[in-house]
């Protein structure tokens, strides 16, 4: 039996707003929003190697992300959605999250925050001059680019087999 609870996946790539769709998202539908930058700022960021050594921010990630997933199936099986703000750059994740859901008897969808990269880096530059509300670290241009190499952006297929929501938000 397919619970009414849903993990609502959230992905795009740095800058989109992925944050800001979530938390609108949480409040909207009464779910909950767990964010990897919060648990990784909180867990990680006073331990953080200088400069930054991209396989030890990579093997904290995936552990949070993989506890993220698991706190999100415990509120599936008391009901409450969840809203993972992961990132969610490969499509290999994705699919592997929405097959852990759907095993459990939740529901799936995809919300593709889709912003072109030139917009997505205006939005980075203005987040690390501003330091406001979405802000957890400065994203540097080699950050950006690096990110840009591993972003995957579902496909048709993808979209429609994940119950698809495309958000394009503006500005």
């Amino acid at each position: 039996m397919m619970s009414e609870a849903m993990f609502h996946l959230v992905c795009g790539s740095t800058g989109a707003g992925k944050t800001t769709h979530a938390g609108k998202l949480a409040r909207q539908i009464g779910a909950l929003h767990l964010s990897i930058d919060d648990w990784m700022m909180t867990l990680f960021a006073p331990d953080m190697p200088r400069p930054l050594d991209w396989a030890w921010i990579g093997e904290r990630a995936a552990r949070c992300e993989n506890q993220m997933v698991v706190t999100a199936l415990a509120l599936g099986r008391i009901g409450v959605s969840s809203i993972l703000d992961l990132g969610l750059l490969r499509a290999d994740r994705r699919r592997s999250i929405a097959a852990t859901a759907t095993a459990a008897g939740l529901g799936v969808r995809l919300h593709f925050v889709d912003v072109d990269p030139a917009e997505r880096w205006r939005r980075v530059e203005g987040r690390n001059h501003d330091r406001g509300e979405t802000f957890r670290l400065a994203v540097t241009r080699p950050m950006f680019d690096f990110i840009e190499t591993i972003w995957q952006p579902p496909d048709a297929g993808e979209m429609a087999a994940l119950n698809d929501v495309r958000v394009t938000p503006r500005g």
